[in-house]
């Protein structure tokens, strides 16, 4: 007979859910990482899980994870009675797991997840796992990594760093123009390949290692945003993550403040507004923006005041863009920036404020900043977000009613899709063909070419 799973049992207790709440919130998670079997989980199922039958296939995981985002905390599978090794009883968080063995390990499993995913579907995104250390951990963790033994016996100077930040740029260049489908695992490749030794060897000095793990830390930003772009959300984050736990190590704040900013970003359009607001409100403390270039600060900045409005703080919101226009126009041909914000330009920023303004029920605002973004974006260097913008642009026009002047933005849209491969711009996409499902039986021309273009760009990128 099956032992009853107190632990389980205490957990939801501590929600202050139902079985009934516990199993509509299960199939909410399973949707969004897509695990068709499990949509059909109710009340009867946590019940029995409860008793002591263990969950099948992946709803353990999406259990737990459904668990962690109530509780506002990262749960092991042995928290909640459904251990099957010592691996799943490990309360430590990512925050204190050792860098450079997360480096190797994150990379090598990216790649063999890669190969696993069209069997097993993608991870849930863990909104526990967003969950920031506390001031202490920040302060300390510059002296943790110089306090790190050399794994390798290589002496690391400035030309490895500058081989991290030419291939860095290469991937970043490219995720912009074609999208982070394509590429990434190549970028994984290197990260695991190069990146990890660079950060496990002997340095001369100080601020040979301070510039080594900066450099480092972009190159796993700029793999977790690959991985953001192509919609697979959990590698995306756990890449955010490292890359933050880097940039502390360098006691590089402004790198800090972009990454929060990222992952902000990534919390926001996946829906979790309380998460979101409080990574950009991080993003701008501790010195992340005050230490910041002044285009940088516009990023951040304007980041903010998205997860501002979506959080219904509208004036707030509306000064974080007055903030984010005046910091972009304080940047100057020639000043000295870091290479991470070469592509956030006026375009960028009419695109983000735009995206606030609709978070706010400003459609007409909305719109008139996306124009002027299409306007201004060189969309030989920027096809994929030229492609999303065009594709927001529609869906702003159609919630106004006019689908005739949706049409003629999502076509440029789909246009500019021409050799993009980006989740982004897939799910630009799918609105499309959701927005237009109702006039397939209305013989309007225009309607059914955007409707036909559209299932041909889903049949083309995964």
């Amino acid at each position: 007979m099956a032992r009853r799973n107190d632990e389980l049992a205490a957990v939801i207790s501590e929600t202050g859910w139902s079985q009934p709440v516990v199993a509509a919130a299960v199939v909410r998670v399973a949707a969004e990482a897509g695990i068709e079997e499990l949509l059909t989980v109710k009340r009867s199922h946590i019940a029995m899980w409860v008793a002591g039958t263990r969950p099948r296939g992946r709803a353990a995981d999406i259990l737990r994870e459904t668990l962690s985002r109530r509780l506002g905390r990262p749960l092991t599978l042995g928290e909640i009675g459904l251990a099957v090794d010592l691996s799943d009883t490990v309360t430590g968080s990512e925050w204190d797991t050792d860098t450079l063995t997360t480096l190797v390990d994150l990379g090598r499993n990216s790649m063999d997840r890669e190969r696993r995913r069209l069997l097993t579907g993608a991870a849930a995104y863990s909104v526990g796992g967003l969950a920031l250390p506390r001031d202490p951990w920040w302060d300390e963790a510059p002296h943790r990594a110089r306090s790190r033994k050399a794994a390798l016996n290589r002496r690391v100077g400035e030309s490895e760093v500058r081989a991290v930040r030419e291939m860095t740029e290469f991937f970043a260049r490219r995720d912009q123009r074609h999208g982070g489908v394509d590429g990434r695992t190549a970028l994984y490749q290197y990260i695991v390949d190069d990146v990890a030794k660079y950060v496990g060897g002997v340095f001369s000095s100080e601020n040979s290692r301070r510039s080594l793990y900066s450099a480092a830390a972009e190159a796993v930003y700029t793999a977790g945003w690959m991985s953001f772009d192509a919609s697979h959300h959990e590698p995306a984050r756990r890449y955010f993550t490292l890359a933050l736990k880097l940039a502390a190590e360098a006691d590089d704040t402004p790198l800090a403040g972009h990454i929060l900013r990222a992952m902000a970003h990534q919390a926001i359009d996946l829906g979790h507004t309380k998460a979101g607001l409080d990574l950009a409100t991080a993003s701008v403390e501790r010195k992340r923006y005050t230490h910041a270039t002044s285009r940088e600060r516009a990023l951040i900045g304007i980041v903010r005041a998205r997860a501002l409005a979506v959080d219904g703080q509208r004036g707030s919101a509306i000064a974080a863009i007055s903030q984010a226009e005046t910091d972009l126009a304080g940047a100057a041909p020639g000043d000295s920036e870091p290479h991470r914000v070469w592509f956030f330009q006026e375009a960028s920023l009419a695109h983000e404020t735009a995206r606030t303004l609709w978070a706010l029920g400003d459609r007409d605002g909305a719109l008139r900043h996306f124009r002027s973004s299409v306007r201004l974006r060189r969309a030989d260097s920027f096809g994929r977000t030229h492609a999303v913008t065009l594709g927001y642009m529609g869906a702003v026009q159609a919630e106004q009613g006019n689908i005739d002047a949706a049409c003629r933005a999502w076509s440029r849209a789909l246009d500019a899709m021409d050799g993009v491969q980006s989740g982004r711009a897939r799910e630009a996409a799918v609105t499309m063909r959701t927005v237009l499902s109702p006039f397939r039986n209305r013989r309007l021309p225009a309607a059914s070419e955007v409707d036909e273009r559209a299932r041909v760009v889903l049949q083309r990128v995964p």
